[in-house]
């Protein structure tokens, strides 16, 4: 839910870190995409934490 709002607030082609610790993010986070028109630039796992570089459609 934050992360959709704040995508929200950015303008088309702007790029969104993320670093979450939940795994159900990976799942959550490609819906977001896909169902918003958003592009899933990179994702990344360090251990525990995931990160995510979400493009703003």
């Amino acid at each position: 839910m934050l992360a959709r709002n704040r995508l929200r607030s950015m303008a088309s082609g702007q790029v969104l870190h993320i670093r979450a610790t939940d795994p159900s993010t990976d799942r959550d986070f490609a819906n977001l995409c896909r169902f918003m028109g958003h592009e899933m630039v990179c994702k990344n796992t360090d251990g525990e934490v995931m990160e995510y570089w979400i493009r703003r459609g």
